[in-house]
């Protein structure tokens, strides 16, 4: 366990260790006409290991980490004999009690930042070759991500899994990793709906045309769709929609969340830049945004409610994709590398506003 940093400092010292790297991309970025994969691969990988290494030897506090806490008392459970009885997310419950045989609990919190990072990286590294540096420096600096590898971790987890599964070529593995991206966390139905009606129904515009309009009916009838949210017993965590707002949290607010819709809508708009104005095509890029309109869309009916965040991060945790899939594959814009670089920093720009400065 990182015991050596005092706790009100952890989180922060993360982003403030991000926001030299970003500074490092930005400054190359700006000075060269494009990236040069070779010289960030050395650099991709300790960074990847060292956050890995951070988030999972985190100190066992639910006061700066959220449910960690939480995590660490079902681990112990688990530890002390008990067998599963859980009835949703089955996959992680079980992980859970196959580790407390051989493991302590840093080192299980440590292997579920593994399995949080490493698909990433495997993502990345498929998708953009000797680019990926560049992929992965995105979903590392983007807004929720450090939540929900030290709070949200089961769905931290979903989400890495569920990209995994995108970016396999064949059916079969797709199939399986969607169903162990369920199986640790079940809001990921969501987006799995999402990924399967991209399958069958690629109309980007259509899709745009339903986030928009899902707007103005949250603005009207927000509350009705809190209501049937919070009722259908979709998760059993998703009772605060109708709950008041008595956590502790940052992000608890209820109101209409104008910052976050605006931070959704710039992978909106970035994706109808790509694919409506400069003609983008490409199947996983076809998944990836309409998959995030699904998804965000529902969010977006939801949004006034306590920790609708949470609820955002089924769509958010494709943000950084949305964002940079297709400068990492085609030539688009003009000086994209000096582009990419200043996209890069205007997300960072967000996520430390929100997790430092407000937070």
């Amino acid at each position: 366990m990182i015991d050596w940093i005092p706790l009100e400092l952890y989180s922060p010292f993360y982003f403030y260790f991000l926001l030299v790297i970003v500074f490092i991309v930005f400054m190359d970025s700006q000075g060269q006409r494009v990236p040069s994969g070779n010289k960030f691969q050395l650099l991709g990988l300790i960074i990847g290991i060292l956050i890995t290494i951070y988030i999972g030897f985190r100190p066992l506090s639910g006061r700066y980490f959220g449910d960690t806490g939480t995590y660490g008392q079902i681990f112990a459970k688990y530890a002390d004999g008990a067998d599963v009885t859980a009835q949703r997310d089955l996959l992680f419950h079980y992980f859970a009690k196959f580790t407390s045989y051989f493991l302590n609990v840093h080192f299980f919190l440590f292997a579920c930042a593994t399995l949080y990072v490493l698909p990433l990286y495997i993502v990345c590294k498929k998708w953009f070759k000797d680019l990926w540096f560049f992929g992965f420096i995105f979903l590392i600096t983007a807004f929720e991500f450090w939540a929900y590898g030290t709070n949200g971790v089961r769905n931290g987890i979903a989400g890495s899994m569920f990209l995994l599964a995108i970016s396999r070529e064949k059916r079969i593995f797709q199939l399986l990793f969607l169903i162990v991206s369920i199986n640790f966390h079940k809001t990921m139905l969501l987006p799995t709906a999402g990924f399967v009606l991209a399958n069958f129904y690629n109309k980007p515009k259509h899709l745009i045309y339903f986030w928009l309009l899902c707007i103005p009916v949250s603005l009207i009838g927000g509350s009705f769709f809190e209501n049937i949210f919070g009722s259908l017993g979709f998760d059993d965590r998703l009772s605060y929609f109708t709950e008041g707002n008595k956590f502790d949290d940052p992000f608890s607010s209820t109101g209409f969340r104008w910052d976050f819709l605006l931070y959704s809508a710039s992978a909106v708009f970035a994706g109808w830049y790509y694919i409506i104005k400069k003609g983008y095509q490409d199947k996983i890029y076809f998944w990836l945004f309409n998959t995030f309109i699904f998804a965000n869309a529902f969010w977006i009916l939801v949004i006034r409610a306590n920790f609708s965040n949470r609820f955002a991060y089924l769509s958010w945790f494709l943000m950084g994709m949305v964002i940079v899939y297709p400068l990492l594959r085609q030539n688009i814009l003009k000086n994209q590398y000096k582009k990419v670089g200043i996209i890069l920093g205007l997300q960072f720009a967000f996520t430390f506003l929100m997790n430092v400065i407000l937070g």
